[in-house]
Protein backbone atom coordinates (compact mmCIF):
# COMPACT_ATOMS: atom_id res chain seq x y z
CA UNK A 1 0.00 0.00 0.00
CA UNK A 2 1.73 3.44 -1.58
CA UNK A 3 2.52 5.53 1.39
CA UNK A 4 0.56 9.46 1.70
CA UNK A 5 3.39 11.53 3.19
CA UNK A 6 2.61 15.34 3.36
CA UNK A 7 4.88 17.58 1.04
CA UNK A 8 7.83 19.27 3.43
CA UNK A 9 6.08 23.03 4.00
CA UNK A 10 9.31 25.31 3.60
CA UNK A 11 10.35 26.65 6.86
CA UNK A 12 9.41 30.22 8.42
CA UNK A 13 12.87 31.00 7.99
CA UNK A 14 12.89 30.09 4.50
CA UNK A 15 10.10 32.14 3.40
CA UNK A 16 11.23 34.99 4.95
CA UNK A 17 14.91 35.34 2.98
CA UNK A 18 12.83 34.49 -0.06
CA UNK A 19 10.28 37.62 0.56
CA UNK A 20 12.81 39.77 1.89
CA UNK A 21 15.20 38.80 -1.87
CA UNK A 22 12.24 39.79 -3.76
CA UNK A 23 11.51 42.95 -1.91
CA UNK A 24 14.99 43.68 -2.37
CA UNK A 25 14.86 43.37 -5.99
CA UNK A 26 11.61 45.34 -6.17
CA UNK A 27 13.38 48.06 -4.10
CA UNK A 28 16.49 47.96 -5.88
CA UNK A 29 14.43 47.87 -9.82
CA UNK A 30 12.58 51.12 -8.50
CA UNK A 31 15.95 52.74 -6.89
CA UNK A 32 17.35 52.15 -10.75
CA UNK A 33 14.53 53.83 -12.36
CA UNK A 34 14.28 56.96 -9.77
CA UNK A 35 18.05 57.06 -10.90
CA UNK A 36 18.02 57.34 -14.01
CA UNK A 37 14.80 59.00 -15.23
CA UNK A 38 13.86 60.37 -19.15
CA UNK A 39 16.15 63.44 -19.40
CA UNK A 40 13.88 66.17 -19.68
CA UNK A 41 13.25 68.76 -22.95
CA UNK A 42 15.70 71.04 -21.30
CA UNK A 43 18.31 68.81 -20.56
CA UNK A 44 18.36 66.71 -23.99
CA UNK A 45 18.59 70.21 -26.10
CA UNK A 46 21.35 71.50 -22.98
CA UNK A 47 23.27 68.01 -24.34
CA UNK A 48 22.49 68.19 -27.75
CA UNK A 49 23.85 72.20 -27.91
CA UNK A 50 27.07 70.75 -25.70
CA UNK A 51 27.00 67.78 -28.89
CA UNK A 52 27.39 70.32 -31.73
CA UNK A 53 29.61 72.59 -30.20
CA UNK A 54 32.07 69.56 -29.80
CA UNK A 55 31.00 68.69 -33.34
CA UNK A 56 32.26 71.91 -35.06
CA UNK A 57 35.77 71.85 -32.84
CA UNK A 58 35.97 68.64 -34.95
CA UNK A 59 34.56 70.36 -37.78
CA UNK A 60 37.09 73.23 -37.91
CA UNK A 61 40.10 70.72 -37.52
CA UNK A 62 38.37 68.83 -40.15
CA UNK A 63 39.32 71.76 -42.32
CA UNK A 64 42.14 72.33 -41.15
CA UNK A 65 42.97 68.86 -42.78
CA UNK A 66 41.53 69.33 -45.77
CA UNK A 67 42.94 72.80 -46.77
CA UNK A 68 46.68 71.01 -45.96
CA UNK A 69 45.18 67.94 -48.33
CA UNK A 70 44.41 70.54 -51.07
CA UNK A 71 48.08 72.08 -50.24
CA UNK A 72 49.96 68.80 -50.86
CA UNK A 73 48.06 68.06 -53.79
CA UNK A 74 49.13 71.23 -55.87
CA UNK A 75 52.55 70.87 -54.46
CA UNK A 76 52.68 67.29 -55.25
CA UNK A 77 51.50 67.90 -58.63
CA UNK A 78 53.94 70.88 -59.37
CA UNK A 79 57.36 68.66 -57.87
CA UNK A 80 55.96 65.65 -60.42
CA UNK A 81 56.12 68.14 -63.11
CA UNK A 82 59.02 69.36 -62.46
CA UNK A 83 60.56 65.65 -62.30
CA UNK A 84 59.48 65.08 -65.30
CA UNK A 85 60.65 68.16 -67.16
CA UNK A 86 64.20 67.92 -66.01
CA UNK A 87 64.09 64.04 -66.65
CA UNK A 88 63.18 65.25 -70.42
CA UNK A 89 66.39 67.90 -70.04
CA UNK A 90 68.30 65.55 -68.65
CA UNK A 91 67.93 63.04 -71.16
CA UNK A 92 68.18 65.59 -73.89
CA UNK A 93 71.93 66.42 -72.22
CA UNK A 94 72.89 62.55 -72.30
CA UNK A 95 71.84 62.10 -75.72
CA UNK A 96 74.10 65.38 -77.07
CA UNK A 97 77.04 64.30 -74.82
CA UNK A 98 76.60 60.86 -76.34
CA UNK A 99 76.65 62.63 -79.70
CA UNK A 100 80.20 64.10 -79.78
CA UNK A 101 81.92 61.11 -78.06
CA UNK A 102 80.35 59.09 -80.54
CA UNK A 103 81.58 61.44 -83.14
CA UNK A 104 85.33 61.40 -81.78
CA UNK A 105 85.11 57.73 -81.38
CA UNK A 106 84.71 57.50 -85.38
CA UNK A 107 87.72 59.69 -86.20
CA UNK A 108 90.47 57.48 -84.56
CA UNK A 109 93.05 56.87 -81.99
CA UNK A 110 95.15 60.22 -83.64
CA UNK A 111 95.90 63.01 -81.28
CA UNK A 112 93.15 65.57 -82.69
CA UNK A 113 96.06 68.21 -83.11
CA UNK A 114 98.51 66.02 -85.20
CA UNK A 115 95.52 65.29 -86.92
CA UNK A 116 95.39 69.37 -87.93
CA UNK A 117 98.54 68.95 -88.26
CA UNK A 118 99.21 66.85 -90.92
CA UNK A 119 95.68 68.43 -92.77
CA UNK A 120 97.76 70.77 -94.91
CA UNK A 121 95.87 73.61 -94.13
CA UNK A 122 98.67 75.61 -92.09
CA UNK A 123 96.60 78.71 -92.35
CA UNK A 124 94.01 77.18 -90.65
CA UNK A 125 95.34 75.08 -87.91
CA UNK A 126 95.44 77.83 -84.99
CA UNK A 127 91.35 78.78 -85.91
CA UNK A 128 90.63 74.80 -85.43
CA UNK A 129 92.47 74.27 -82.52
CA UNK A 130 90.72 76.46 -81.01
CA UNK A 131 87.74 75.00 -81.18
CA UNK A 132 88.83 71.72 -80.56
CA UNK A 133 89.88 73.66 -76.92
CA UNK A 134 85.88 75.01 -76.97
CA UNK A 135 84.60 71.27 -77.79
CA UNK A 136 86.40 70.26 -74.50
CA UNK A 137 85.35 72.65 -72.85
CA UNK A 138 82.09 72.57 -73.92
CA UNK A 139 82.13 68.79 -72.90
CA UNK A 140 83.30 69.29 -69.35
CA UNK A 141 80.28 72.00 -68.76
CA UNK A 142 77.82 69.44 -70.15
CA UNK A 143 79.24 66.89 -68.15
CA UNK A 144 79.07 69.43 -64.95
CA UNK A 145 75.37 70.03 -65.95
CA UNK A 146 74.31 66.77 -66.42
CA UNK A 147 75.55 66.21 -62.39
CA UNK A 148 73.52 69.19 -61.32
CA UNK A 149 70.56 67.90 -62.83
CA UNK A 150 71.22 64.76 -61.27
CA UNK A 151 71.22 66.02 -57.74
CA UNK A 152 68.04 68.34 -58.62
CA UNK A 153 66.24 65.69 -59.50
CA UNK A 154 67.21 63.40 -56.53
CA UNK A 155 66.32 66.18 -54.38
CA UNK A 156 62.87 66.81 -56.01
CA UNK A 157 62.20 63.00 -56.25
CA UNK A 158 62.66 62.85 -52.26
CA UNK A 159 61.03 65.56 -51.33
CA UNK A 160 58.37 64.28 -53.97
CA UNK A 161 57.99 61.09 -51.59
CA UNK A 162 58.27 63.43 -48.34
CA UNK A 163 55.29 65.44 -49.48
CA UNK A 164 53.29 62.17 -50.33
CA UNK A 165 53.73 60.80 -46.72
CA UNK A 166 52.91 63.96 -45.36
CA UNK A 167 49.46 63.96 -47.44
CA UNK A 168 48.58 60.09 -46.03
CA UNK A 169 48.98 61.51 -43.03
CA UNK A 170 47.00 64.09 -43.13
CA UNK A 171 43.98 61.81 -45.15
CA UNK A 172 44.23 59.64 -42.01
CA UNK A 173 43.81 62.62 -40.15
CA UNK A 174 41.15 63.65 -41.99
CA UNK A 175 38.90 60.69 -42.05
CA UNK A 176 39.54 60.64 -38.49
CA UNK A 177 37.74 64.48 -37.92
CA UNK A 178 34.85 63.35 -40.16
CA UNK A 179 34.42 59.81 -38.42
CA UNK A 180 34.30 62.39 -35.14
CA UNK A 181 32.29 64.48 -36.59
CA UNK A 182 29.32 62.27 -37.74
CA UNK A 183 29.68 60.52 -34.61
CA UNK A 184 28.82 63.59 -32.68
CA UNK A 185 26.12 64.19 -34.98
CA UNK A 186 24.63 61.58 -34.82
CA UNK A 187 24.48 61.16 -30.70
CA UNK A 188 23.08 64.38 -31.16
CA UNK A 189 20.45 62.96 -33.66
CA UNK A 190 19.28 59.99 -31.33
CA UNK A 191 19.05 62.60 -27.69
CA UNK A 192 16.66 64.30 -30.06
CA UNK A 193 14.80 61.20 -31.73
CA UNK A 194 14.10 60.59 -27.77
CA UNK A 195 11.92 63.56 -27.12
CA UNK A 196 8.27 62.83 -27.69
CA UNK A 197 6.78 64.35 -30.81
CA UNK A 198 5.08 67.65 -28.88
CA UNK A 199 8.70 68.35 -27.28
CA UNK A 200 10.48 68.09 -30.90
CA UNK A 201 7.93 70.28 -32.12
CA UNK A 202 8.51 72.64 -29.22
CA UNK A 203 12.46 73.18 -29.99
CA UNK A 204 11.77 73.48 -34.15
CA UNK A 205 9.58 76.46 -32.88
CA UNK A 206 11.97 78.15 -30.61
CA UNK A 207 14.56 77.53 -33.70
CA UNK A 208 12.01 78.82 -35.97
CA UNK A 209 11.53 82.13 -33.54
CA UNK A 210 15.30 82.87 -33.34
CA UNK A 211 15.27 82.98 -37.05
CA UNK A 212 12.05 86.25 -37.24
CA UNK A 213 14.30 87.66 -34.57
CA UNK A 214 17.21 87.52 -36.57
CA UNK A 215 15.03 88.90 -39.32
CA UNK A 216 14.10 91.67 -37.65
CA UNK A 217 17.34 92.61 -36.28
CA UNK A 218 18.07 96.68 -36.06
CA UNK A 219 21.81 96.80 -36.57
CA UNK A 220 22.03 100.83 -36.39
CA UNK A 221 24.31 103.25 -37.66
CA UNK A 222 27.32 100.79 -38.03
CA UNK A 223 30.54 101.59 -39.49
CA UNK A 224 32.03 99.13 -42.12
CA UNK A 225 36.07 98.20 -41.19
CA UNK A 226 36.67 98.93 -44.85
CA UNK A 227 35.31 99.02 -48.28
CA UNK A 228 36.46 95.32 -48.44
CA UNK A 229 35.01 94.59 -45.14
CA UNK A 230 31.79 95.78 -45.83
CA UNK A 231 31.59 94.43 -49.28
CA UNK A 232 32.41 91.00 -47.75
CA UNK A 233 29.61 91.37 -45.10
CA UNK A 234 27.00 92.44 -47.63
CA UNK A 235 27.90 89.19 -49.45
CA UNK A 236 27.52 87.01 -45.84
CA UNK A 237 24.32 89.11 -45.37
CA UNK A 238 23.10 87.77 -49.04
CA UNK A 239 23.06 84.23 -47.60
CA UNK A 240 21.28 84.98 -44.69
CA UNK A 241 18.81 81.60 -44.00
CA UNK A 242 21.06 79.15 -45.90
CA UNK A 243 21.81 76.07 -43.44
CA UNK A 244 24.63 75.00 -41.20
CA UNK A 245 26.53 71.97 -43.03
CA UNK A 246 29.93 70.65 -41.59
CA UNK A 247 33.02 71.25 -43.92
CA UNK A 248 30.66 73.30 -46.15
CA UNK A 249 32.08 76.65 -48.00
CA UNK A 250 28.82 77.37 -50.37
CA UNK A 251 27.44 78.43 -51.58
CA UNK A 252 24.14 76.42 -50.85
CA UNK A 253 25.36 75.53 -47.18
CA UNK A 254 28.28 76.96 -44.84
CA UNK A 255 30.29 76.03 -41.95
CA UNK A 256 31.15 78.82 -39.30
CA UNK A 257 34.38 79.90 -41.36
CA UNK A 258 33.07 78.57 -44.36
CA UNK A 259 30.70 81.30 -44.36
CA UNK A 260 33.58 83.95 -43.61
CA UNK A 261 35.81 82.54 -46.25
CA UNK A 262 33.58 82.74 -49.10
CA UNK A 263 32.39 86.22 -48.54
CA UNK A 264 35.95 87.80 -48.37
CA UNK A 265 36.83 85.62 -51.96
CA UNK A 266 33.54 87.73 -52.93
CA UNK A 267 35.19 90.90 -52.09
CA UNK A 268 38.54 89.99 -53.90
CA UNK A 269 39.72 88.81 -50.51
CA UNK A 270 41.91 85.47 -49.84
CA UNK A 271 41.87 84.73 -46.24
CA UNK A 272 42.33 81.32 -44.79
CA UNK A 273 39.91 78.51 -44.48
CA UNK A 274 39.67 77.86 -40.53
CA UNK A 275 38.95 79.57 -37.79
CA UNK A 276 42.20 79.33 -36.17
CA UNK A 277 43.61 80.17 -38.89
CA UNK A 278 41.23 83.28 -39.67
CA UNK A 279 42.06 84.35 -36.32
CA UNK A 280 45.84 85.42 -37.21
CA UNK A 281 44.50 86.88 -40.89
CA UNK A 282 44.76 90.29 -39.55
CA UNK A 283 44.33 92.89 -36.66
CA UNK A 284 43.44 91.74 -33.36
CA UNK A 285 40.55 94.30 -31.59
CA UNK A 286 40.14 93.14 -27.88
CA UNK A 287 37.63 95.67 -27.21
CA UNK A 288 33.87 95.12 -28.30
CA UNK A 289 33.59 98.80 -28.64
CA UNK A 290 36.10 99.21 -30.94
CA UNK A 291 34.75 96.42 -33.85
CA UNK A 292 33.52 97.80 -36.72
CA UNK A 293 30.86 96.21 -39.20
CA UNK A 294 33.01 93.48 -41.36
CA UNK A 295 35.07 92.57 -38.61
CA UNK A 296 35.82 88.78 -37.52
CA UNK A 297 34.75 88.24 -34.36
CA UNK A 298 36.53 84.60 -32.88
CA UNK A 299 34.85 83.11 -30.37
CA UNK A 300 35.37 79.85 -27.75
CA UNK A 301 38.82 79.85 -26.05
CA UNK A 302 40.55 77.13 -28.35
CA UNK A 303 39.11 79.85 -31.65
CA UNK A 304 36.85 77.35 -33.06
CA UNK A 305 33.71 79.62 -34.33
CA UNK A 306 34.49 82.26 -36.05
CA UNK A 307 31.58 85.36 -37.34
CA UNK A 308 31.16 88.90 -38.68
CA UNK A 309 30.34 91.84 -36.20
CA UNK A 310 27.19 93.00 -37.64
CA UNK A 311 26.74 96.31 -35.50
CA UNK A 312 24.48 97.34 -32.35
CA UNK A 313 26.35 94.35 -30.41
CA UNK A 314 25.64 91.58 -32.90
CA UNK A 315 27.20 88.89 -35.17
CA UNK A 316 26.02 87.52 -38.73
CA UNK A 317 27.69 83.92 -38.30
CA UNK A 318 26.57 80.25 -39.06
CA UNK A 319 25.91 79.02 -35.62
CA UNK A 320 25.86 75.28 -35.57
CA UNK A 321 24.20 72.29 -37.38
CA UNK A 322 20.61 72.16 -37.35
CA UNK A 323 20.58 76.44 -37.72
CA UNK A 324 20.51 78.75 -40.53
CA UNK A 325 22.81 81.66 -41.27
CA UNK A 326 21.57 84.41 -39.08
CA UNK A 327 22.13 87.30 -36.97
CA UNK A 328 22.69 86.47 -33.29
CA UNK A 329 23.73 89.07 -29.83
CA UNK A 330 27.48 88.77 -29.38
CA UNK A 331 27.09 87.81 -25.79
CA UNK A 332 25.84 84.46 -26.71
CA UNK A 333 29.14 83.00 -26.89
CA UNK A 334 32.37 83.52 -25.12
CA UNK A 335 33.58 86.35 -27.03
CA UNK A 336 37.83 86.48 -27.80
CA UNK A 337 38.72 88.75 -30.02
CA UNK A 338 37.94 90.46 -33.26
CA UNK A 339 40.45 90.95 -36.27
CA UNK A 340 40.26 93.43 -39.13
CA UNK A 341 41.43 92.33 -42.44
Amino acid sequence: MASHRRPKQPSRTRVTVLTATAAAAVALTAQTAQADPKPSKSEVKEKVDKLYEEAEKATEKYNGAKEQQEKLDEQIDALQDKVARGQDELNTLRDSLGSVASAQYRTGGIDPSVQLFLSGDPDTYLDKASALDQLGAKQTEAIQEIQAKQRTLAQQRQEAQSKLGDLAETRKTLGEKKKEVQGKLAEARQLLNSLTAAERAALAADESRANRASARVDLGPAVPASQRASAAFAAAQSQIGKPYVFGASGPNSYDCSGLTSWAFAQAGVSIPRTSQAQASAGTRIYSQSQLKQGDLVIFYGDLHHVGFYAGNGQVLHAPRSGTNVRYESINNMPFQFGVRI
